[in-house]
């Protein structure tokens, strides 16, 4: 289960996307298009990555499709994905 988790987060978008969603809120398929630049077909893509990875879990609220990181992520996934957004961070 860890090279799909490492695939999905070695994309820059991809990444970038989870730093949003690490917030721990929900956010919208059109939230995340407008803060990364990306088409919605693009972004969607990149979101169905992150969700086949187990990184996040989607809900749909009428014609929007909210995504979030999973809560019940394992230990050792959840060490793995706040070391990637650190890296991210001192890399910027």
């Amino acid at each position: 289960m860890i090279l799909p988790v490492l695939a999905a987060l070695a994309e820059p978008t991809r990444l970038s996307a989870m730093r949003i969603l690490h917030d721990g809120s929900e956010h919208c398929v059109c939230e995340l298009m407008g803060k990364l630049g990306a088409t919605q077909s693009r972004m969607s893509r990149h979101m169905q990555v992150l969700k086949q990875a187990g990184l996040v879990v989607d809900r749909r609220d009428a014609q929007w499709v909210r995504y979030r990181i999973r809560t019940d992520l394992p230990t050792h996934l959840k060490a793995l994905l706040t070391a990637a957004l650190v890296e991210e961070k001192v890399m910027a």
